[in-house]
């Protein structure tokens, strides 16, 4: 009888444990404690990689970031930072024995040395407007960094003073004199970005890019815009000097003495995007990445070479129909890998200086951060799916052999048997192939229908693809009990330029007739409720949303419910408040006083009178890119239309939501609104 008992209880044990893997579900809580690797880099000796964890702490409200190092042949990470405060930007020294990176561990962010194997701490910055994104000099001597100063400042002394006499006064007005004023969800405040040089050893910081305008550029900018030659004489920054630059992208490449003068522009001849730049290890080259067309931010991203010896450029990846999205020189100056989109993927690959055919090196996988070792046998890099977060790769220098190095979240992260994204394809308008993605839920029954929920992405020069998002991650639908689809129509990247090019000037034209199709497709599948179907999408995704609820009339399907994020619903009263201008001039061929007829035939609020969905609607206030007039408008019209309809409106949010309290109420109200129409 004892052992009847104890077979019965080991049995109740096993059936609850299967129960509860059977019922795991992935949540937003679950996503914020993921831990956000990322921003390899490899040392000098070719013997470690620095790379960096954020991790979020739902309580406080914050997240945090340290550096850590692994052994680039295998082996546990070490943690090198550990304060209250982040430490990122992590970047060797020539030496290989010391990292400078970026803390605010003493007030402002400011530059920081600690030495790898003592672990010994030193500020080189102290600058009251701080710094951020530190390059090394190749001879040690010196580190670049970016700080936001008052132009007409000759020192740091009169930046304080200027910030001290805004922070004392009772007046808080914005005061603009022209355009660019305000970016993403910050108003400049006159203030400019600038590139300087400080001794390695810490010292006197110089301004190398002093007058009135951003280095990099305000907007179109990144770390990676200022780069040092390998004799340490000279830098390369990116900068725009139109007059205007809210409607222009002719960022160009300039080059100056690290000692001062007056900086030479080698992009001149272009009137598109010029960035990015690197030079070759051998000093010859300067690659960086490039874009033709003048006010087009979409357009190809072209990887280029200047040769110093003739001032001339060429393009190496004409054969490659798709964007450039990073890329590094090999150590011995006549190979450069890149990573470019490929239908949901990114590969890297591999192209002569010489010129020739751009060899595919590594296929499989959404890959970047890509660091080629100083002793040329490997490669570093970072990858992600939809079922695992990023990781730290590396593979041997011709692409094969790939191996993890980290594994920071798989024990984590396998416990719930996510389902793979699986791709799916379909006729589009005019009869174009369209792709996209469909992610079940982790205890997927084929024998059951399951409700869908459509997820549209921004941009609208975007796309999903099989990598991990810490925002619209479709695992949360899918552990909610949705099949998620994400269809990547016209406009999309990775499927070749016109591709991405047919949505200017049509954005709710074959682009809605490729989701419509799509959307079609899916509700066929014989594990789809077509009965219950929504729809959700953020800023161009929120257009289209908008869109939809005033074309919801597909004999085909109904959508049920819609959740629009930051979405644009007046192009007009949009075009008027928004900050990169040359966006709505190029994707509706003029403004809204050249080209009228345009915006009035693409603005969803023209429809109002065919509302009827029940729609979530979200805005931010600090969004300057999608302002969140555009909410309120759409909440007006639904409100007096009698739709069933909720407002949510995060005053310290700009176009994303963040905070890690604010996303876990994002993520609880989309669910719920969905759950209330769909289940």
């Amino acid at each position: 009888m004892k052992r009847l008992f104890a077979v019965l209880v080991i049995s109740l044990f096993a059936f609850a444990a299967l129960v509860s893997a059977q019922e795991r579900r992935f949540t937003i809580d679950d996503l914020l404690k993921v831990r956000r690797v990322g921003d390899p880099q490899v040392s000098p000796k070719s013997d470690f990689v620095a790379f960096t964890i954020t991790d979020v702490d739902k309580v406080a409200n914050k997240s945090t970031t340290q550096i850590y190092l692994v052994p680039l042949s295998g082996g546990e990470p070490r943690q090198l930072t550990n304060d209250e405060h982040s430490s990122s930007s992590p970047r060797w020294s020539p030496e290989g024995d010391r990292l400078a990176f970026i803390s605010a561990r003493d007030g402002e962010d400011q530059i920081w040395t600690i030495d790898v194997s003592s672990g010994a701490l030193k500020k080189i910055t102290t600058l009251s407007t701080g710094a951020g994104d530190p390059v090394w000099s190749p001879d040690g001597n010196w580190i670049a960094f970016a700080s936001d100063i008052y132009p007409e400042c000759l020192d740091d002394a009169c930046n304080k003073r200027r910030a001290d006499e805004v922070a004392a006064s009772k007046v808080k007005a914005h005061v603009a004199t022209r355009l660019l004023f305000r970016h993403w969800k910050a108003w400049k405040e006159g203030m400019r970005t600038h590139v300087f040089v400080v001794p390695s050893g810490g010292g006197e910081a110089k301004d190398n890019t002093p007058g009135d305008y951003d280095a990099p550029p305000f907007s179109l900018g990144g770390p990676t815009d200022y780069a040092f030659s390998p004799d340490s004489k000279e830098l390369a920054v990116v900068s725009n000097h139109d007059k205007v630059e809210a409607t222009s992208t002719n960022a160009d490449i300039w080059l100056i003495s690290v000692r001062g003068g007056t900086p030479r522009n080698i992009t001149a001849a272009n009137h598109g995007y010029d960035g990015s730049p690197q030079f070759s290890p051998d000093g010859r080259f300067i690659a960086y990445r490039s874009q033709a067309t003048p006010g087009y931010e979409s357009d190809r991203f072209r990887l280029m070479l200047y040769d110093r010896r003739t001032n001339q450029s060429r393009s190496l990846s004409e054969s490659l129909d798709s964007w450039v999205d990073e890329f590094a020189f090999a150590p011995d100056s006549k190979t450069i890998y890149l990573a470019a989109e490929e239908r949901g993927k990114s590969p890297i690959y591999s192209v002569a200086v010489t010129g020739g055919p751009v060899r595919k090196l590594v296929g499989e996988g959404v890959n970047g951060d890509i660091h080629p070792t100083n002793d040329g046998h490997a490669l570093v890099f970072s990858r992600s799916s939809m079922t695992k977060p990023s990781e730290i790769y590396r593979a041997n220098a011709d692409g094969s052999g790939v191996t993890t190095l980290t594994t920071t979240n798989d024990a984590f992260v396998s416990s719930f048997k996510l389902q793979p994204a699986e791709e799916v394809t379909w006729t589009g308008g005019l009869g174009a192939k369209v792709a996209g993605w469909i992610v079940k839920p982790a205890n997927f029954n084929p024998r059951k229908k399951y409700p869908l929920v459509v997820l549209i992405h921004g941009g609208p020069q975007g796309a999903w693809n099989d990598n991990w998002g810490y925002r619209w991650n479709p695992q949360i639908y899918a552990g909610d009990g949705y099949v998620a689809f994400l269809p990547n129509p016209r406009g999309s990247t990775g499927y070749g330029q016109k591709f991405v090019a047919d949505i200017s000037g049509d954005w709710g034209g074959k682009v809605f007739t490729d989701i419509s199709n799509g959307v079609a497709m899916a509700a066929n599948l014989p594990y789809i409720d077509k009965n219950h179907i929504g729809a959700a999408g953020a800023s161009y995704g929120g257009y289209m949303i908008d869109w939809i609820e005033g074309h919801n009339n597909d004999p085909r399907f109904h959508y049920k419910v819609l959740v629009s994020h930051d979405g644009v619903y007046n192009l007009t009263s949009m075009t008027g408040v928004t900050e990169e201008l040359w966006f709505t001039d190029w994707e509706f061929k003029g403004t809204p006083w050249t080209n009228k007829a345009m915006y009035e035939r693409w603005s969803p609020h023209n429809f109002v009178q065919n509302f009827q969905t029940p729609i979530l609607i979200i805005t931010n206030t600090l969004d300057y890119r999608v302002p969140e007039g555009e909410g309120l408008q759409l909440f007006t019209a639904v409100q007096r239309m009698g739709v069933e309809s909720k407002l949510v409106d995060f005053p310290d949010e700009g176009h994303w939501v963040g905070k890690p309290a604010n996303s876990a109420f994002w993520h609880k109200t989309v669910l719920d609104w969905l759950d209330k129409h769909l289940k």
